[in-house]
């Protein structure tokens, strides 16, 4: 790495490069990388396969509200199209399709399970570490590139949602996606490039909405100033790219929002059935205000949510989200006024302050929006942010290494390491009891290796010490590295090796995780088994909660054993989950799979449930459609009850749940709550296990 990096190292033709400033080198490039340097790409990329892939049938089904679309869109193409929650198609998610197509289509290859569902995810996120590196080494060294490229696979919160079911790993690497291809574009006012990169982010869309347009302001702003070309052409060029965005989602917009109410899913999340007012209100606009209809409450000035911690500037580096993605984000921004300094006298187009602007305006966009939403706001949606912190760093450290000769440029090498490594001791001293002993030797190493990078670059031009300062170098860079991601990779570690499931999940040791929806710490476990053969997670065999497995062992149950007394996500007998079966669904047995079962076929839905979260382990147990009445929240206005009534009238439903709650307190008082109110006045009740069901077909 010394010799990659140094300035004046011999290229693998033997040939001496000829001296050269860093802006002069930046821009021309490096030679082809040594042999051992795909060789090192490969060997990051296969470990960082293996943590997306360890243990990853203990998560079960994860999120069971995405993998209960995903089963309806493996048996339906109808509601693989629109991202309904069931191949009944009564509503879709409360986000548009594009990250369960994936998903869906290897459900249909390979049969409903656990492996099935997560391990699309896992190649995305090896996907976006792989275009990452593409995308810093092409301006920058090869180092540089599995700097960034090892950054990333190491972010506890990128490791969670890469093993994860949320539509979050596909965002991830669209957006990655999206920046490569505008660097692509700045090399020459490639035209080509910045279309691809509208429609990257045009399916980024497509998989959280206006989330993906967060980055498109200093995109656009850095190419219309940098691009090496006319003003007249750089704007026909942007123009172009937002074309090619608008084409590839409006597609799928235009669609939905002409296609006949009555004959497509209620849009999930909508209060008027409207995607537009999805995208523009809840799933948008509404995000930042903190005014989301129909949601369960947003922030409200303190975020949305108990452990989403407080709006403002130190949000980012809060009890909650610091563990998460903050380990190297101070690094990355200092860096980031670094590398801006060190390219200030560059002309117009250079690609390395280009580069830089690109990736620090991305990062800076997105951190700002997280840190002052007023909506609801999640951990896991750091994971954006993850790419951005990693290529700055792996730019910078490397731009820093080949100038350390210069004072301050060790100096600012030796900043960097030891504030990336006292950074870490504070935030290891918040989960004080996992690996106790970690924060000091982060602290200490990383101390220790400031100063030897500080001065390792001043001291190999003293004739004594020149033999000595290669040796000194390696040493101090491997005890830099070491201090810098030790931290991260025990949190990495702790993740990878933890079932995570329900709706809110976080990275890290159980002591760093919480809040709802159970986030893999103790009492919260896997969703009815493994799948692909596997008894269950950890050998557990079907029992309580759970259904026998059908054809391969593919998971069936979608309840969890039930959490600690007191503890939010738990669940009891017969009722909903967390928040009355908001966040997690309800305990699903033999017996219920079993009278779901039967006669299934005569229905369109086997049975209806109130909140998304209740049908969906329903859904999953038995492998029949399971109507989600209200949506996510309980609180969407669908169906109606008169249009739940013809439902009944015409034999579509067979059973509904009782003791669901309304939601989570969604919409209590609205259609919900007078669905409820009139199927336990008018049907049977009927004791299936622990589990309240009303025959709709058998009236008091």
């Amino acid at each position: 790495m010394t010799q990659a990096l140094a300035p004046g190292a011999p290229t693998p033709a033997g040939r001496a490069r000829p001296a050269q400033s860093l802006l002069v080198r930046l821009r021309r490039g490096r030679p082809e990388d040594a042999r051992w340097v795909r060789l090192a790409l490969l060997g990051l990329l296969l470990v960082a396969l293996v943590l997306n892939l360890w243990s990853l049938g203990d998560s079960g089904y994860a999120n069971s509200f995405y993998s209960a679309a995903v089963q309806a869109g493996g048996e339906s193409w109808k509601a693989f199209f629109f991202g309904s929650s069931d191949a009944g198609n009564s509503i879709t998610v409360d986000k548009p399709p594009a990250a369960l197509w994936p998903m869906a289509l290897s459900v249909r290859l390979f049969g409903l399970g656990s492996w099935q569902i997560l391990v699309p995810e896992a190649l995305m996120g090896v996907g976006t570490i792989a275009v990452l590196y593409a995308a810093v080494r092409r301006r920058f060294s090869a180092p540089a590139g599995l700097v960034a490229a090892g950054v990333l696979a190491l972010t506890p919160v990128a490791a969670l949602m890469f093993r994860f079911n949320n539509p979050d790993a596909l965002l991830a690497l669209l957006m990655t996606v999206t920046v490569y291809c505008v660097l692509r574009a700045l090399e020459g006012a490639r035209a080509r490039w910045l279309v691809w990169a509208g429609v990257a982010m045009g399916f980024a869309f497509l998989t959280k909405t206006l989330q993906a347009f967060l980055i498109l302001p200093p995109l656009a702003l850095v190419y219309a100033v940098c691009a090496p070309t006319t003003v007249c052409r750089r704007i026909g060029q942007l123009a172009a790219a937002g074309v090619a965005l608008v084409v590839s989602n409006g597609w799928w917009v235009a669609i939905v929002e002409l296609w006949p109410a009555a004959s497509r899913p209620y849009i999930g999340g909508s209060q008027t059935n409207s995607f537009l007012e999805l995208t523009l209100g809840y799933n948008g606009l509404g995000r930042i205000s903190g005014d989301e209809p129909g949601s369960v409450g947003g922030g409200g000035g303190g975020g949305g949510g108990p452990r989403s911690g407080e709006t403002g500037l130190g949000r980012m580096f809060g009890d909650s989200v610091g563990g998460q993605i903050s380990w190297l984000l101070p690094a990355a921004l200092f860096l980031l006024v670094v590398g801006l300094v060190l390219t200030r006298r560059a002309r117009r187009t250079d690609l390395a302050r280009a580069s830089f602007l690109v990736w620090g305006g991305a990062l800076l966009m997105t951190a700002g929006v997280f840190s002052f939403m007023a909506g609801i706001f999640h951990e896991y949606y750091t994971v954006a942010l993850a790419p951005y912190i990693a290529a700055l760093a792996g730019m910078g450290v490397t731009l820093l290494w080949e100038e350390r000769a210069k004072a301050l440029a060790s100096a600012a090498l030796g900043v960097t390491v030891a504030g990336t490594a006292v950074w870490a001791f504070v935030l290891l001293g918040r989960t004080p009891d996992h690996l106790p002993w970690l924060r000091w030797a982060v602290l200490v190493g990383g101390v220790v290796a400031a100063v030897a990078l500080a001065v390792v670059g001043r001291i190999g031009r003293e004739g004594r010490f020149r033999t000595l300062a290669p040796r000194l170098a390696v040493g101090a860079v491997v005890l830099a590295v070491a201090a810098s991601l030790a931290a991260p990779l025990a949190y990495t570690l702790s993740t990878v090796s933890t079932p995570h499931t329900g709706s809110i999940v976080t990275a890290g040791p159980a002591a760093a995780r919480g809040g709802f929806g159970g986030g893999g710490g103790p009492g919260v476990g896997p969703p009815g088994g493994a799948g692909m053969g596997d008894d269950g997670p950890r050998g557990q065999r079907p029992g309580a909660g759970q259904a026998p497995p059908q054809g391969g062992g593919a998971p069936q149950g979608g309840g969890l054993p039930p959490a600690p007394e007191g503890e939010a996500g738990g669940r009891g007998g017969g009722g909903g989950g967390g928040l009355a079966g908001l966040l997690d669904g309800r305990d699903v047995g033999a017996e219920v799979v079993a009278a779901l079962r039967k006669d299934a076929g005569d229905y369109t839905w086997a049975a209806a449930a109130v909140g998304s979260q209740n049908a969906a382990t329903s859904q999953l147990a038995a492998e029949e459609p399971v109507m989600a009445i209200g949506g996510f929240n309980g609180s969407d206005p669908s169906p109606t009850l008169d249009q739940f009534k013809k439902y009944v009238a015409d034999g579509e439903i067979h059973y509904f749940f009782g003791g669901g709650g309304f939601g989570g307190g969604g919409d209590q008082d609205g259609t919900a709550s007078s669905i409820s109110s009139w199927v336990e006045s008018t049907f049977k009740e009927v004791a299936v296990g622990d589990t309240t069901l009303y025959d709709l077909t058998a009236r008091a």
